[in-house]
């Protein structure tokens, strides 16, 4: 869950630049500057460091330098204006509306809309349900990410769970871990379904070589990537595509997505991913529809459930479509 700067995301609550100046030790002769900066400035990241040299920010004995790999020595001063990261920045309240469908002292469960991203990232640094929980609960402050456990994509709606305490937190993520967190999703996919109603895929998931912003079914022995199963349910046929009920077995990134791809039923207007826009949907047809979890606290069995968003409800009357009332979390 970790983002490119987020060992730095405390290192600077302030937003003020702070100037610091320091002088290379001898330790550090003949280093490089961006190396040497990690080393005296350890609460940021060479990564972070660097890019502040390219933008201006470090003098060596006076004068701008714009090259991370400048050699230093022994003696040399250098004045660095450490400015705030975007991650730090990131970690502010904003209100929002956000629908708390259960709320505890441990526990939180928000039925997130399509559109909203759940965690400041490159390109979206506000405006995130982190913001959001941020602004609605002090107890979000306390904890890592803001309680966020498990991440929804920015054009799925649904369920998700969020810590309140960090006993909740410690015990959900290492429920997750273990796949004891039942989460049952609907998806409107395109072509009717053919074959057997239920099917099982397990296929390694990782990054698509060819598409950075993709994930892709990958051979592990070529590789990098983690095993991933989905369960997919036909519920409905129609005549442009077919309704299915997926359960994650794992929870990779984008996992849906891409096995339902794979299986020649792409999600309706999931562009990335070979989809088309059809029904009147403007983003990828997924819902997380049901959570199934043990209280992280009290052991208590919760099951909820979320209505339909009105553009996949509306979707899903188009094509003629409709969902039983009897299906459940297995």
């Amino acid at each position: 869950m970790a983002d490119a700067d987020a060992d730095d995301a405390s290192d600077a609550a302030d937003t003020a630049p702070e100037l610091r100046q320091l002088t290379v030790p001898a330790s550090l002769h003949n280093t490089r500057l961006d190396k040497a900066l990690a080393e005296l400035v350890p609460e940021f990241s060479r990564n972070y460091l660097r890019q502040l040299i390219e933008q201006d920010a470090a003098r060596l004995n006076g004068r701008v330098v714009l090259k991370p790999a400048q050699k230093v020595r022994a003696g040399d001063v250098v004045d660095i204006e450490l400015r705030p990261t975007p991650m730090s920045q990131a970690f502010i309240p904003q209100p929002m509306d956000l629908v708390v469908v259960y709320e505890d002292e441990h526990i939180a469960v928000i039925d997130k809309p399509a559109g909203l991203v759940v965690h400041p990232a490159p390109g979206h640094w506000s405006g995130t349900l982190l913001n959001g929980l941020l602004a609605r609960d002090a107890h979000a402050a306390l904890l890592p990410r803001a309680g966020i456990v498990h991440r929804l994509d920015k054009g799925t709606s649904g369920l998700m769970v969020v810590a309140r305490s960090r006993v909740a937190m410690d015990v959900l993520v290492e429920r997750i871990a273990r796949h004891e967190v039942r989460r049952e999703y609907l998806a409107l996919a395109g072509r009717p379904w053919t074959g057997p109603q239920t099917c099982d895929v397990d296929l390694p998931i990782g990054r698509d070589v060819r598409n950075r912003l993709r994930m892709a079914v990958v051979d592990l022995a070529r590789q990098a990537g983690k095993p991933a199963q989905t369960r997919f349910e036909l519920l409905q046929n129609a005549e442009h595509g077919c309704l299915l009920r997926c359960l994650l077995r794992t929870g990779r990134t984008h996992q849906i997505r891409v096995h339902a791809a794979h299986l020649g039923h792409p999600l309706v207007s999931d562009t990335l991913y070979g989809g088309t826009f059809a029904a009147g949907m403007t983003r990828q047809a997924l819902h997380a529809r049901r959570l199934a979890l043990l209280h992280p606290v009290t052991g208590v069995q919760l099951n909820f459930k979320a209505p339909l968003p009105a553009d996949l409800a509306a979707a899903l009357q188009s094509w003629g479509l409709t969902i039983s009332a009897t299906r459940r979390v297995a």
